[in-house]
């Protein structure tokens, strides 16, 4: 007599072989324990949003002191405004 495997009730097994019918055999191949791709895939996108947000605030100083830099070298280089009596220095000169 043939001996059942553990995963299947003897006497289910019996029946099987005495009547000929098939045995259907359900695998569940979920995989146990956490997601992690549902877990990190998030993590990721907000990485990149807060890596964004910074490179988008590291190029706004950027431009911010260039455009300082070329007001400064402009004004200098115009030199003191003057409309009717009142005169306007742009920027200081650096001997002073």
């Amino acid at each position: 007599m043939q001996q059942s495997p553990p995963h299947i009730p003897t006497d289910v097994f019996q029946r099987a072989q005495a009547t000929g019918q098939p045995v259907v055999f359900v695998v569940n191949d979920t995989p146990s324990g956490l997601p992690w791709r549902r877990i990190v895939v998030p993590f990721a996108i907000v990485g990149a949003v807060v890596a964004g947000g910074w490179g988008l605030v590291a190029a706004i100083c950027f431009l911010l002191d260039a455009a300082a830099h070329t007001f400064t070298v402009i004004a200098d280089a115009a030199g003191p405004l003057g409309i009717g009596g009142i005169t306007l220095r742009l920027a200081r000169s650096k001997n002073t």
